[in-house]
């Protein structure tokens, strides 16, 4: 017998517009030609080693990976991201499901960041209707479509607005569709069930998005360059909302995770980078990177000149790259991700930083004349 579920139907839901804010994007972004500071000369030493890695593997054609943790859009640094993906230096961004939101509520409303105590307090933390109905419903439909998580998002910042199909239409696909291909007969049911529920009219639904300039999922989606979303589920404030879907929300997962995959096959030479994001990046990490040296070692190859950095605010003197893992009496035995990407073979360096600082000196290094 199924364990008794809470119902999400029953709660009462307020206007994302009554929420307190506590991040403003055109007030608090941060410019590109803004100078980082809190960087030694070794950190920059090792920066300007990541900008000639990201040259090399460029001029060779290989994929150069970004994947951060929220904090990273939260602080602002939308127009950096910005920037490397337009100039073509990033081939590839990632990020977890908060990511995905911050720069969804940013370009909805220009501000974002909740207090979470204050809201948990009242019964209010994340329990706003707009982020949690267009965010979920822009993941049903592009379920349907066949999208990604940050590519379903993108395309509705990017385009300000939803495509909503006719009933009829999806009930005639998923019926034409049924014995060649489950998975899309699936989510054009899933979707129709949305449709009814909330009542959706058929055509294009406008969202205006106004301060899209600032969304890197937006710029993504219009330059065609991967910005994966790679949430867990209960982790993010959409999961509080009843328009969320659990079955959508996994086919646009699993199509990112698979990108993302895609990606780490063509890192040969290539350069990953990882900020700020001490769980997500390092677990998808592993199994991409296993997948890609399954399909390589059938081909008589191997993935063994990656460059890896991994920035956190975490203080390390440890060497990863010369001494390997450390002993378990030293504290830096217990930067679980540095283990994890340390044992990925290629090589692997740590930086101390905040996120802004490291992106600032990069672009800016790589953009030197």
């Amino acid at each position: 017998m199924p364990y008794p579920k809470l119902n999400r139907d029953l709660l009462a839901i307020k206007k994302l517009s009554d929420r307190k804010n506590k991040v403003y994007i055109e007030k608090d972004h941060i410019p590109v030609t803004q100078k980082p500071t809190n960087l030694s000369e070794k950190d920059l030493k090792l920066i300007k080693k990541t900008a000639d890695r990201i040259r090399l593997a460029r001029q060779e054609k290989r994929s150069v990976m970004l994947t951060f943790g929220a904090h990273t859009i939260k602080n602002g640094m939308a127009p950096t991201l910005i920037a490397l993906i337009g100039e073509g230096w990033v081939t590839h961004l990632s990020t977890n499901g908060a990511g995905i939101i911050h720069d969804w509520e940013f370009s909805f409303q220009g501000k974002s960041s909740e207090d979470v105590r204050e809201n948990v307090h009242h019964g209010q933390f994340g329990i706003w209707d707009e982020t949690g109905f267009y965010v979920n419903l822009a993941l049903i439909v592009g379920a349907y479509e066949g999208l990604g998580y940050g590519e379903s998002v993108g395309k509705m910042i990017f385009r300000e607005g939803l495509d909503i199909p006719e009933l009829e239409h999806l009930y005639k696909e998923a019926a034409s569709v049924m014995k060649t291909d489950d998975s899309l007969a699936a989510a054009a049911i899933d979707l129709s069930g949305v449709i009814k529920k909330y009542q959706l009219k058929p055509g294009f639904m406008t969202i205006p998005h106004p301060f899209k300039r600032y969304s890197v999922q937006a710029c993504a989606y219009e330059l065609g360059i991967p910005f994966t979303g790679h949430p867990m589920i209960g982790h993010d404030i959409i999961y509080n909302h009843p328009m969320n879907h659990g079955a959508a929300l996994g086919r646009v997962a699993l199509n990112d995770f698979l990108s993302f995959a895609n990606s780490v096959y063509n890192l040969e030479n290539g350069v990953y980078m990882s900020i700020g994001s001490a769980v997500m990046s390092p677990m998808i990490f592993e199994k991409a990177l296993s997948l890609s040296q399954n399909l390589m070692i059938q081909e008589n190859k191997h993935i063994d000149n990656h460059f890896m950095l991994i920035v956190d605010l975490a203080k390390s003197d440890w060497d990863w790259q010369k001494n390997g893992e450390p002993p378990m009496d030293n504290p830096a035995y217990y930067l679980r991700y540095c283990k994890t990407f340390n044992r990925m073979g290629g090589e692997m360096h740590y930086l101390t930083a905040d996120n802004r600082d490291f992106l600032l000196a990069i672009h800016q290094e790589l953009t030197v004349k």
